[in-house]
């Protein structure tokens, strides 16, 4: 037996054929595969926002001077941030490294081997990578037909084994919302209720007033997507009081880098402007959907997040995908069950957006031909 081979016998059995977060590719990776140069690429594949961070930002991290100095471990000055800007108390507060970070935190904190956790599906696909992670099992329930949440369904999938319930509001990767009731509906089962709220500030509509009467409701967000903060990783959880505290006690010391704390200090001073590009988004959105429905091999759905997700008829999902690539145009392409023959694109600029629609009126026109 081979050195290597010996070292990996020693891996947990869990993980063998473990099968990593699908991340996207890199425009600086696709490099030969295009028909344009790099900087050409229009990335529309992973809900970036197009107009970036705050100009505040970028000033600030230039003129930094401590970072050779950890971060507060505590998050002091980031919770208090966040307190003024979501309205609820500091103490139920934890950020971390993206919103992914927190998923996998309340998870490491509630899910041991064996245990169940329900996610409605299509979903983020987090969900799945950190139920595996701590050896639970994911138990999916399907959306319907247009994505929708039946409550009977997931109240039927509860079991005693059944430690949380995952919900994305809007959806990841439909962008369609749960109504409220509905979730409430969900939230009074008793069991730990965590709804993403990463593309809220898109949607306008949050669950975040009922944690108070609901001490099973937790909620995350993020500074990927409105902020323009996705490259700092920086999100952050509501949380039951003891939920929080247990969360800071397991979280890696220094989770959230001072930059980050910098960038969210930035952000939260200059909201009107953030805003404003939120609202170009959305926007945006409406008038893509409105594109996106003039083509004949595309069915769109509309959405509240700052993507649209498209099935693409005749199953020829991977061959748009691979020819929009090919162009300098990235998507993402779902090759999974419940997604088969679908992409999903991100909402860019107006001019990204009469790119876009160009190159698959080019497009449908050589897949008829």
């Amino acid at each position: 037996m081979s050195q290597g081979a010996g070292i990996e016998r020693l891996i947990k059995p869990g993980l063998v054929n473990f099968k990593g977060y699908s991340a996207r590719e890199s425009a600086e990776a696709l490099e030969g595969e295009l028909t344009v140069p790099v900087e050409g690429v229009i990335k529309l594949d992973a809900n970036e926002n197009p107009y970036g961070c705050s100009p505040k930002v970028n000033r600030a991290l230039s003129a930094y001077p401590e970072l050779n100095i950890y971060p507060d471990a505590a998050q002091t000055e980031i919770k208090e941030l966040l307190a003024g800007y979501t309205g609820v108390g500091a103490e139920r507060i934890v950020a971390g490294s993206g919103s992914g970070d927190l998923i996998d935190l309340l998870l490491r904190l509630l899910v041991e081997p064996g245990d169940e956790v329900i996610a409605c599906v299509p979903a983020f696909s987090m969900f799945r990578f950190s139920t595996r992670m701590y050896g639970g099992r994911l138990v999916e329930v399907p959306r319907n037909q247009d994505f929708s949440v039946t409550v009977s369904a997931v109240k039927q999938a509860v079991s005693q084994k059944t430690k949380l319930i995952l919900l994305d509001n809007p959806n990841n990767p439909s962008g369609n919302m749960t109504p409220q009731p509905k979730i409430l509906e969900i939230a009074d089962t008793g069991l730990p209720l965590l709804v993403d709220e990463a593309y809220v500030e898109f949607a306008g509509e949050t669950v975040l007033p009922l944690i108070s009467r609901y001490q099973n409701l937790m909620v995350l967000r993020t500074f990927s997507k409105w902020a323009g903060l996705a490259g700092l990783r920086v999100g952050y959880g509501i949380f039951p009081p003891e939920i929080a505290d247990y969360l800071m006690t397991i979280k890696l010391p220094y989770n959230v880098n001072v930059a980050a704390i910098v960038a969210v200090r930035e952000s939260l001073s200059d909201i009107d402007y953030l805003m404003a590009n939120v609202r170009a988004i959305v926007a945006e959105r409406e008038r893509l959907l409105t594109e996106l429905k003039k083509l004949e091999f595309l069915t769109p759905y509309p959405s509240r997040a700052n993507f649209i997700l498209c099935s693409v008829r005749d199953g020829r999902a991977a061959e748009l995908h691979q020819r929009l690539k090919q162009r300098g145009i990235m998507v993402r392409y779902f090759d999974t069950p419940l997604l088969a023959n679908s992409i999903r694109i991100s909402v860019g600029k107006p001019e990204h957006t009469d790119a876009l629609i160009r190159a698959l009126r080019d497009i449908e026109e050589e897949m008829n031909g």
